[in-house]
């Protein structure tokens, strides 16, 4: 069986690696927390790694600098300005990235999501704006799974429920004015949707079951190829039923919700 690699990428304030590393070392990879200046070259001989050499690309949640200037952006400049030729070759190859929380909105500023027009675009094409409450919101978050099977979701069936827990200030996702009702259409067109946000029955609500008033209820998208995923909540935080708010009063399996979603992206490159 193949050893899949999983690069871990961080910089000052990302703090999510931990879970995000004990998330791949369950299903089996073999994770390393990388900070980016190991890709850059600007460490000792011995630390520096090379991008090529992994299977996987996981950007994890925090406050990567701060979020000074926008949520992600200096921590995609950085990757842009440096590494763009691997990154953009990482994801040609077919290889799977996932970001989460402060991830996704990297991914964003990266141009690696949405890219309905190419690997990465040159600009950002969408933001993950202020949540409408104007707060942190921090709770458990019930998603519906929109896409079938895929790079990610191979063991979600379509139309699940998973329960993932956000915690953000920043996650409405939002397309330029004038433009939203046509960028909602090309990436529902091309099944870039991944998860919605729904109340107990499945229904497609607002707030608090959205935590943060993201167009059409979108807690997550993928590129149009399928092997890029950007998510506003946190699957890695319930990797065991115990992490469930309700695991003592329901009848749980033993593998939390998030599991899933780990072993289908490791499986996808075995």
């Amino acid at each position: 069986m193949k050893d899949v690699k999983v690069c871990v990428l961080r910089i000052e304030g990302t703090n999510c690696e931990d879970e995000a590393y004990q998330a791949f070392a369950a299903v089996g990879a073999s994770p390393e927390k990388v900070h980016l200046k190991q890709l850059l070259g600007q460490c000792p001989s011995d630390l520096k790694r090379d991008l090529g050499s992994y299977d996987i690309l996981m950007l994890p949640g925090g406050f990567s600098a701060g979020d000074y200037v926008r949520a992600g952006a200096i921590f995609a400049a950085r990757m842009k300005s440096g590494l763009k030729k691997e990154v953009v070759r990482f994801v040609e190859d077919g290889r799977p990235v996932i970001g989460i929380c402060n991830g996704f909105q990297i991914l964003v500023e990266l141009g690696l999501l949405p890219a309905m027009d190419g690997t990465m675009s040159e600009a950002p094409e969408a933001a993950l704006y202020t949540n409408d409450s104007g707060r942190f919101e921090c709770r458990p978050t019930l998603l519906k799974v929109e896409k079938r099977g895929g790079v990610f979701t191979s063991e979600l069936p379509l139309g699940s429920m998973v329960m993932y827990p956000s915690a953000h200030a920043e996650g409405k996702l939002m397309f330029p004015r004038g433009r939203q009702h046509k960028m909602l259409e090309r990436l529902l067109e091309n099944d870039q949707v991944m998860f919605r946000y729904v109340d107990p029955d499945g229904r497609y609500a607002g707030y608090p079951w959205c935590p943060n008033g993201s167009l059409h209820n979108i807690a997550g998208i993928c590129n149009p190829a399928g092997n890029v995923l950007g998510m506003m909540p946190h699957p890695e935080r319930v990797l065991r039923r115990e992490t469930h708010p309700d695991w003592t009063r329901s009848e749980w399996r033993e593998d939390g919700d998030g599991l899933s979603l780990f072993r289908s992206a490791v499986r996808s490159v075995r």
